[in-house]
């Protein structure tokens, strides 16, 4: 069988696996997909580690020793849980990993079990032509989407020894940017905003419902807070990233300059304004909200959460001050509570790993302009970063996969990958591998 045979059957089992990660500590058992990489890699000379910080919840780690111990090492991070589904709204199995018109449904196929199965792949592959010169590391992780509370984090604060996080490969990259004149942008992330959870409680007067007047009503000033919070203004984050993000566009000369001041229309980037959006602003999403129980009583306290996440170069402090302003003269009122709290995490584009990323994209997509952009959810690989090392989202996509497209295949229904992708994909992690590791 080929490496794209073998990457392809794999990636099928470890979708049917259904390693489900309903963000409970019992769930996602991904010890089926661990069993299942380590069969897989059964037969060659690679060093094996399992790591399980609660029942079930195994990481595994794959590595090739280097000849080399001042050669530059590779880690390779793949994930291999998976988002639930709402069966009832996909058109097929969401884990029976069919192939329809060049296409493999199912849960995980995108997000991110054709990344984990390549590098899989790839690392069994050189082991089997020998010892690199650079040590190279698979490592098959649990709890990603969880934010990696079994999985990496655990790894890094726990056995941050485990395994080399100087140079990281991981979730995602190599979709193209719909630029106006036609001309290919390949975009690959080197970083991704953080988190900054906020819970905002605000009082009010108990009582009986039936005698509501001169109270203070807790869930009319939750109300007034949630509006002044979808009224703030949020700058735009403009740094070199966002800079060129929008001069790939090629935009006439005034609307890429408002753009990047923050100042335009986003729809200009189409399917990607939401995405533009977010990847150059600080956001706020209101998501929970809950006061009383009874309905015949005044509740005296009703609060607020809220998922924010901060660009690059914002902190938790400056997180609080947007709020504080935001709110005005209801800020002494209203009680900012923390919940998950992690800052951004950026990676420069430069340096040796991404100069082999440059060149590898350049060999599939010789007239592509490489385009580093931030991811504006969250990765395993800020672990990583946080720990001294470099990392970026790495795959590779046919020119017609828009990142709109491939974004959009995200924890979604009828999840499905374009098999043209995963050959991309092999192919490039393949020669990517062989050249930073002297494979």
């Amino acid at each position: 069988m080929s490496l794209y045979d073998d990457t392809l059957a794999l990636l099928q089992r470890m979708v049917r696996n259904a390693c489900v990660n309903d963000l409970t500590p019992d769930s996602g058992q991904e010890v089926r997909n661990a069993d299942t990489l380590e069969e897989f890699f059964s037969g060659t000379d690679v060093e094996v580690q399992r790591i399980e910080p609660h029942p079930g919840r195994v990481s595994v780690v794959f590595t090739v020793p280097g000849t080399d111990p001042a050669a530059e090492p590779l880690t390779l991070l793949g994930h291999t849980d998976v988002v639930p589904v709402d069966s009832a709204k996909w058109t097929v199995d969401p884990f029976g990993a069919e192939i329809i018109d060049g296409k493999l449904y199912g849960r995980g196929t995108v997000d991110m079990l054709f990344i984990t199965a390549t590098m899989a792949a790839v690392t069994r592959e050189v082991a089997r032509n020998g010892r690199p010169r650079g040590t190279l590391t698979f490592v098959g992780l649990a709890d990603e989407e969880a934010r990696g509370g079994l999985g990496a984090k655990w790894i890094s604060e726990n056995l941050p020894d485990a395994f080399s996080w100087k140079n990281m490969l991981s979730e995602t990259g190599g979709s193209h940017l719909p630029t106006t004149d036609g001309s290919d942008a390949i975009a690959f992330n080197v970083g991704e905003k953080g988190a900054a959870q906020r819970r905002l409680v605000v009082s009010g007067d108990a009582g009986h419902g039936s005698t509501p007047f001169g109270k203070d009503f807790a869930v009319v000033k939750i109300a007034e807070v949630a509006r002044r919070i979808a009224d703030a203004k949020i700058p735009v984050t403009s740094d070199k990233t966002w800079e060129g993000f929008v001069q790939a566009f090629r935009f006439d000369p005034a609307t890429e300059q408002a753009l990047i001041e923050g100042t335009g229309d986003y729809h200009a980037f189409g399917d990607l304004a939401a995405y533009a959006h977010a990847a150059s602003h600080t956001t706020i999403s209101q998501t929970v909200l809950h006061a009383g129980g009874a309905i015949n009583v005044l509740p005296s306290t009703a609060w607020l959460e809220m998922d924010v996440r901060p660009a690059p170069g914002t902190s938790q402090e400056d997180v609080d001050a947007l709020l504080r302003d935001a709110l005005g003269d209801l800020a002494e009122e209203v009680d900012i509570q923390y919940l998950i709290s992690e800052p951004p995490a950026v990676s420069p584009a430069s340096g040796p790993l991404w100069e082999a990323i440059v060149e590898t994209a350049g060999e599939f997509f010789p007239a592509a302009a490489i385009v580093p952009v931030y991811a504006t959810g969250g990765s395993d690989l800020r672990f990583g970063r946080r720990l001294g090392g470099v990392g970026y989202g790495f795959a590779l996509h046919a020119k017609e996969r828009t990142m709109a497209e491939a974004n959009g295949q995200l924890h979604s229904h009828d999840e499905h990958l374009h098999l043209e992708d995963l050959a991309l994909t092999v192919a490039a992690y393949e020669s990517l591998v062989t050249k930073f590791v002297g494979a």
